[in-house]
This record gives C-alpha cells, structure tokens and sequence, in this order.
C-alpha cells in the first residue's frame, strides 16, 4: 500500500471510532518521520512529567538541588477513579526527591510532580525546554489544576456528563470552556513537538547526558502499560514510555528500541468523541495506528 493510501486508511479508522489525534513516528536513526496531522496541539496532561524530571534532574547535576533531599509531601487525599500513590494518600508522608522522580514516571503521581514543581515552577521548566532547543512543549501549570476538572462534580453515574460537555464545547481554535482543556491556558504540546522532546532525550543534544539516561530510565520503569505497550512491547523490544490522561484525552509517548538496532520516537496524542470515561478500544485504536505507522516507516 502507498503512503497516501495507507494514511487515508488510517484517517478513516480514527474518524470511525470515534478519535481524532495527532501522531508521529520518527526514525532516531535516519530522522525518516511518518505521521497524521503531528502538528496538531493537545493539552499534554501528565505527559509534562517528562520534562518536569529533565529539569528536576538538570537542577539535581547543577548542584541546586539533592536527590537525597527529603521533602515533606501533604496527602491528596483523593477519592475519585484514577488517580495514583500519594495523590490517593491520607497522611502526609516524606519522600526523597529522586524518589518523587520515580513515582511521578513509573505511576504518573500528581502529587509527587507538584512536590517536585514547587522546587522548580513551570515557567522554568519552559525555560529550560528552550534552552535545550525544544520547542512546542509548554508547561504552563503544576498537576493540581488537573484534578478540578467538572468530572470531580458529577457522581459515578453521572461521568458520561463531564466527558460530554469536554467533548461538544471545544472551539474551532483549540480554546475550550474548561480551561484543563483549553491550548492557550493548559500545558500543551503536538506529536511532533514531543517526538523532539523523545529525540532530544535519546540522541546526542544539548541535554546533558546524565540527564537524559536517567530520564530515559525513568521511563522504561512506566507501570502504565495499557495504552500503546501491547504493540511495542516485547523481548526484542524495549519501550520507554509516558501515559497522558484527561476526560477524553489519552496520550502517550514512548521510544521502541529494537534488538536489531533500530531506534523509534513514537507519539500518539488523541481525543475521543465517546462520552465515556473506560473506552478500551479507543486504546486498542490509537496504538494500532502507532504500530501500523511504526511498521510502515520500518519497512519502505
């Protein structure tokens, strides 16, 4: 199949069930790229743990900070379906900052990354993200913020209301009522920016290499392996990934390294039209279209 056929195909795959995303599979090798509308910018959600541990760990080899360091961690004291370790905590608890490193990578804890982004803002995360030469990446609040989201207003049985006001309300500019879901208020980012992040992070850059073996470490450690890992994810291959989750968004962003030396950047950043928080086969969807773009470039 042609490449013009073959994303045509997959277009029509995504509309029918009911996604609409932004993908990019990059050769870490050669830079050969192939994706579906990459440019395409969607509030990242917790994908901005990933440059949240670059800069924690950039500030950790300047000396400004110890990962030694015990901080003083206020329980979240969260009820609702989701959320992960000390955001579900009911005591305070103290954790050691590269200990805050792991839990927001391998379980995506929210409220270990704001442990970690009241020691360094997200504007300087930004920052630091520029310096590095990535751009299209913004982190523009701590996690908090995504925990107010009108699905913490409505019951268990009322959560199909929160996913269809996400759904219906959105503008044609990518502005969005709630502001969790608004790209001009939200931390954001496109498949093609992230892919940059991922190639900044495994390929020879201006990141320091500690940092980046550390931050690619962290993220072969993800626990979160529902989403694109069934079809990365195997004894020939390592995978390296971060998970994204809000109402009806599901990212993830990952680089699949295989035993034969081939090295991929994949980033699939979706929304889904479904009023319905648990869609297993939006997961199956979007990591099908991964794999067959992955596999596509691979072979032609």
């Amino acid at each position: 199949m042609s490449t013009e056929a073959l994303l045509r195909t997959l277009r029509t795959e995504l509309d029918d069930g009911g996604l609409r995303g932004s993908f990019l599979v990059r050769d870490l090798r050669t830079r050969r790229e192939l994706g579906i509308d990459p440019d395409l910018e969607f509030p990242s959600a917790s994908l901005v743990k990933v440059p949240l541990a670059a800069a924690t760990l950039e500030r950790v080899r300047l000396g400004e900070l110890d990962g030694a360091t015990p901080i003083d961690v206020r329980p979240g004291r969260v009820t609702t379906p989701g959320p992960t370790g000390l955001t579900r905590f009911r005591h305070p608890a103290r954790v050691a900052i590269d200990d805050l490193l792991y839990l927001i990578m391998a379980i995506s804890d929210g409220t270990a990354a704001d442990a970690l982004f009241e020691l360094t803002p997200p504007a300087e995360v930004t920052r630091m993200l520029r310096e590095w030469g990535v751009d299209g990446v913004t982190v523009r609040h701590p996690m908090g913020e995504l925990a107010d989201t009108p699905a913490e207003r409505f019951g268990p049985g009322e959560i199909h209301l929160a996913h269809s006001l996400a759904i219906r309300a959105g503008t044609a500019g990518r502005g969005h009522p709630v502001s969790q879901l608004d790209i001009t208020h939200a931390s954001s980012g496109s498949a093609r920016a992230y892919a940059g992040l991922l190639e900044a992070l495994w390929r020879p850059s201006k990141v320091d290499e500690s940092v980046a073996a550390r931050v690619r470490e962290l993220m072969a450690q993800n626990l979160m392996r529902q989403r694109l890992s069934p079809d990365f994810w195997s004894d020939a291959t390592k995978w390296s990934s971060k998970t994204g989750t809000l109402l009806n968004l599901r990212h993830e962003v990952g680089v699949a390294e295989h035993a034969d030396g081939q090295v991929f950047a994949v980033a699939a950043l979706t929304e889904s039209r479904v009023p319905a928080a648990i869609q297993p086969e939006a997961e199956i969807l979007m990591a099908r279209v991964a794999r067959t773009l992955r596999d596509h470039l691979r072979t032609h």
